[in-house]
C-alpha cells in the first residue's frame, strides 16, 4: 500500500438472504504482508480467528426492513483526517427501495 491508497471510494451492493431488519453495516478487512521473508496473512472477518483489530460497526439513522432478495446499494469513502492522519473520515451513502419502504442517505463517521 502506498500513502495515496489510504483515501478511497468503493461501491457496494448487498442482497438480503432473508426477511429482516438492517440497523447497521459491519466492515472488516483481509490483509497480506508479502514483501518480507515469510508472507503473513490474516482476516478480521467475523468468521475468522479473532484478532485485536475486530470489526467496525456503522450504525444507520434508518431502520431498514428488507425482504429476501432485495438490495441496498451505495458507496463507502474513506480518507485520513486532515488534522490527525491516524483518524479516518468515512462517508457512507446508501439507497434502498423495497416492499416495506425506501430511503437514501449519506452518513459521516470518524474512526479514531
Amino acid at each position: 500500500m502506498k500513502k495515496e491508497d489510504a483515501a478511497f471510494e468503493v461501491p457496494f451492493k448487498l442482497t438480503a438472504a432473508r426477511n429482516d431488519y438492517v440497523h447497521a453495516f459491519v466492515a472488516y478487512f483481509d490483509i497480506t504482508f508479502s514483501a518480507g521473508h515469510k508472507p503473513v496473512y490474516f482476516s478480521t472477518s467475523p468468521k475468522a480467528k479473532s484478532t485485536h483489530w475486530k470489526q467496525t460497526v456503522f450504525y444507520l439513522e434508518d431502520v431498514i426492513t428488507m425482504c429476501a432478495g432485495e438490495t441496498i446499494s451505495g458507496t463507502l469513502s474513506s480518507k485520513p483526517n486532515a488534522r490527525n492522519p491516524r483518524d479516518l473520515d468515512i462517508s457512507l451513502s446508501y439507497t434502498f427501495n423495497g416492499k416495506h419502504g425506501e430511503c437514501s442517505r449519506t452518513q459521516q463517521y470518524r474512526m479514531r
